[in-house]
């Protein structure tokens, strides 16, 4: 499994279709910048909102252009133990170096459910599979306890995706696998905590801030995985702002717009998801402004 950043990717869309030449660039644009990873249909590439056919053909487009040159995982969690295995399996057919596996929204499972839930799932494949807690969207939270029974039982669960927000809790299931699995990887799944999290013995982040800079989250995440924290400090504070803007509304809903300032799609979403407002618009074209990698229309 990786280490660094791996890119949670935006599908874009033309005239309510999948934008496969938009793909092809976003892909290249991504592999080209530095990132570590893709992660294909997950809840930034708006993943519930695809027939079972687009999933295939975004899947494969995906691995063909990518072409080996970094892993393609593939988000295949639903609230269905059943569909997820059947879309894990498809993943896993297609060529998909491993998937991304959110906890069951909706149901509310408990511990022993989501245990059950996990471990079924990885079971029935044999590629890696990185767990994704993300408590605020899911309505229920993974504990470091069923993380650590499912890294113990399970081989080919190898790293998890954590979007608690808590950082306490991030530490106790970091400092407890140094022990019990060392190898399992633990990525931040929220940009802005992402250098906390690596600081704290950390891989790296599962990132929607590096659809759109790319290169300066992967050099973020590379300073402070190697040490030189100096710069990784003075990266994250630079790139905070546009950190926090892009989740000023529901994630993908500003990323995109930010994707089509930069041209690198159009901006258009599935319902129920609509266009950011106003009020974002202007708050995403001001960071990207800062940051310099958008001219300036008045100049």
């Amino acid at each position: 499994m990786f280490r660094g950043t791996g890119t949670a990717l935006i599908t874009p869309f033309r005239d309510g279709a999948i934008d496969f030449e938009a793909l092809t660039g976003l892909l290249n644009f991504q592999v080209e910048n530095g990132v570590d990873a893709l992660i294909v249909l997950g809840t930034t590439g708006e993943a519930a909102t695809m027939t079972p056919a687009e999933r295939d053909a975004v899947i494969t487009h995906a691995l063909k252009v990518v072409d080996g040159r970094i892993p393609v995982i593939i988000g295949t969690g639903t609230n269905n133990t059943a569909t997820t295995i059947d879309l894990s399996r498809r993943a896993e057919e297609l060529g998909a170096d491993g998937v991304l596996v959110v906890t069951p929204f909706y149901n509310k499972p408990n511990q022993e459910g989501l245990y059950r839930h996990f471990r079924t799932v990885a079971e029935s494949i044999r590629i890696p599979v990185i767990l994704y807690n993300v408590p605020g969207r899911t309505g229920v939270n993974l504990s470091p306890e069923t993380v650590l029974r499912l890294a113990q039982d399970v081989e080919n669960i190898v790293a998890v995706k954590e979007a608690s927000g808590d950082q306490f809790q991030c530490d106790r299931l970091i400092r407890a696998l140094q022990v019990v699995r060392p190898d399992f990887r633990v990525f931040s799944g929220n940009d802005d905590q992402a250098f906390h999290l690596v600081c704290s013995g950390g891989d790296g982040v599962i990132s929607v801030l590096s659809n759109v800079v790319p290169a300066q989250t992967s050099a973020l995440m590379n300073a402070a995985l190697g040490g030189n924290l100096a710069e990784a400090r003075r990266l994250q504070l630079q790139l905070l702002p546009l950190m926090k803007d892009l989740f000023h509304e529901s994630n993908p809903i500003p990323v995109k717009y930010a994707a089509s300032l930069l041209d690198l799609c159009r901006n258009e979403l599935r319902l129920p998801l609509v266009p950011a407002s106003q009020g974002t618009c202007e708050l995403v074209h001001a960071d990207l402004l800062e940051l310099d990698v958008l001219e300036d229309d008045d100049e």
